[in-house]
């Protein structure tokens, strides 16, 4: 490209407030973060919402023509196969031409995963792409980042173990942990516990020297903020997603009631302003921004479908650090050294 800036597609036609609020999240991103932004969707209904917005700087900001998206109630291959041209195909095939560097969506997640494994392919030695969505922990500036949580209802040691190599490589290059801690979320500390794939995984992560693991994580460690990967399936990990967001979601909740009301109110809540924010940008998901699918050939984050500018604002931002910090280009080194090891561990047994 002739461009050193990251080019980022937005589907700008996925999400419950598109294409408004995914186009005013890409304007303060195009604006604050030194990207060009690539805006997928209908011309005119992104035509329309940019000009709500006096301020857009249109020099890095393009609007690519789709036609069509595919709507929550499809099934997700079905959809994606039906609609050659819609917002989340057209989006892909930009990073598959090189056009862009990384897809952002906030639309129908399964059509995201299936136009990017379709589009895109996946890594080489990378068997299924995961979910990983970073969470708050006790630790004020400390995340730690679950995977998978969505892509895989079922999965094998074999991936939980590539899922513990990318997360980790996540951790270390892009959330900056110099020695990143990777934990098994099971229910129980010992070795000895849990089901068949818990024990078979825990086997495997305890043997790999690329993996950084420390043991099994309970459900209560999860944001205790002692493990800085937790690998899991995608049945348990999307639970423990939408149950994180519920949480959160009621702890701010109430926090805006039990406020006091009238002038000692208002003068209580003037004095906790910047604590209160600092509280909301510590447990609300909307300022993570997304989750990033690992394993596929490109970048792509996925957003919440509830997502407002400030989400959108936030998963630019995180594919623009994925892209940074070469998190493909690491992973697929990390898992070529793994595969060697593994190779000549096998070797060895045979011999």
């Amino acid at each position: 490209m002739a461009s050193t800036r990251a080019r980022i597609a937005v589907d700008a036609m996925g999400g419950d407030f598109a294409p408004q609020e995914i186009v005013a999240g890409a304007i303060r991103a195009a604006a604050e973060l030194d990207v060009e932004i690539l805006l997928v969707g209908d011309p005119d209904k992104i035509e329309s919402s940019l000009k709500q917005h006096t301020t857009a700087n249109s020099s890095n900001i393009e609007i690519v023509a789709a036609d069509g998206v595919v709507e929550m109630h499809e099934e997700p291959i079905i959809g994606i196969r039906r609609k050659p041209n819609s917002s989340i195909n057209v989006a892909m095939n930009l990073v598959k031409q090189k056009r862009a560097d990384a897809v952002v969506s906030a639309g129908h997640s399964g059509a995201a995963m299936a136009a990017a494994s379709l589009r895109l392919g996946r890594l080489k030695g990378i068997d299924r792409p995961a979910i990983g969505a970073v969470f708050p922990t006790m630790l004020a500036g400390k995340s730690v980042i679950v995977l998978d949580v969505g892509a895989n209802v079922d999965s094998r040691p074999k991936y939980l173990e590539q899922f513990a190599l990318m997360g980790t490589v996540y951790s270390k290059y892009v959330l900056g942990v110099e020695e990143p801690k990777v934990g098994l979320l099971n229910i129980g500390e010992e070795s000895t516990k849990g089901n068949d794939l818990a024990l078979r995984t825990h086997q495997l992560l305890a043997t790999n020297p690329q993996i950084p693991f420390i043991g099994n994580a309970e459900g209560r460690d999860v944001l205790s903020g002692q493990f800085d990967i937790i690998v899991c399936d995608g049945f348990i990990g999307n639970i423990l997603l939408k149950f994180a967001e519920a949480v959160g979601n009621i702890m701010l909740q109430i926090l805006r009631e039990e406020l006091p009301q009238g002038l000692r109110g208002q003068i209580g809540t003037a004095i906790l302003k910047p604590n209160l924010r600092r509280i909301k940008q510590r447990m609300d998901h909307a300022e993570h921004g997304g989750a990033l699918l690992f394993g596929v050939a490109g970048i792509c984050v996925i957003s919440h479908g509830s997502s407002q500018a400030p989400s959108i604002y936030n998963a630019i931002r995180l594919a623009k650090e994925a892209i940074d910090h070469q998190v493909l280009e690491r992973i697929q080194e990390n898992n070529a050294i793994s595969e060697k090891i593994a190779s000549a561990n096998s070797d060895e047994l045979l011999q």
